[in-house]
């Protein structure tokens, strides 16, 4: 009895032990993780990155990570040469492997979040007359000012907001358009309110599924396969 009751007590111990190694090993996993993302993303700020599974060293052992969740700031996509700022975006990484003596890693397919804000999208609509906001209703308000007949006119429109070219760029186009009536107008006000941009400078692998007008800006969702994580 007092053989068994040490060999459990060893038990215990080396399994505290083993806790402790792969905790300490996963938290120094994320940190370098977290550098490499923000090197390879040119983010201003560490991400949060959170590898998940246990036991972690075995998944190291195998080269494959069950899951990793990421969480940046300050991502800096583009629409035809503008800088997006995109706000927090978070991402679920699934099936990641561990490539290069592990200096990189390629998720095999992940879904996120992320925000552009309506100031942004007005810079990357490219016309300072022109202004974008939330509308309600899941609309984006558009205000744009023309000039007609010598009058300058300056008109707000609720637009749909889709996803074009694959889910590669963003349209933003008015339902309807005040003065429809006059000939030329119409054309004349569409062709300063309504855009598309292609959006660039995500993760590689990563495309934009679906796009919803919020208050707090346009909440895309992401998703995407073999996507590249660092390196």
């Amino acid at each position: 009895m007092r053989a068994i009751r040490i060999l459990l007590i060893l038990v215990v111990i080396f399994g505290g032990i083993f806790v402790a190694a792969d905790r300490f090993a996963v938290n120094y996993a994320e940190d370098e993780v977290a550098a490499k993302v923000r090197t390879s993303q040119g983010l201003s700020a560490e991400p949060q990155i959170d590898i998940k599974g246990f036991p972690f060293l075995t998944q190291v052992l195998g080269k494959k990570l069950d899951r990793v969740d990421v969480t940046m700031d300050g991502l800096e996509a583009s629409a035809e040469g503008k800088k997006l700022t995109v706000g927090t975006m978070t991402a679920e990484l699934h099936d990641v492997a561990l490539e290069n003596n592990f200096s990189s890693a390629t998720a095999a397919r992940a879904t996120g979040t992320a925000v552009i804000s309506y100031d942004d999208l007005t810079r990357a609509a490219g016309d300072k007359d022109v202004k974008l906001a939330y509308g309600g209703g899941g609309k984006v308000k558009v205000t744009g000012s023309i000039s007609f007949l010598g009058r300058e006119l300056t008109r707000s429109v609720l637009s749909s907001v889709s996803l074009k070219n694959g889910g590669r760029s963003i349209a933003v186009r008015a339902d309807e358009v005040p003065g429809q009536e006059i000939p030329g107008l119409e054309k004349l006000i569409r062709k300063k309110i309504d855009f598309e941009r292609p959006i660039g400078g995500l993760p590689n692998g990563l495309k934009l599924d679906k796009i919803t007008p919020v208050e707090t800006g346009m909440q895309i969702s992401v998703s995407g396969t073999n996507v590249h994580l660092a390196g």
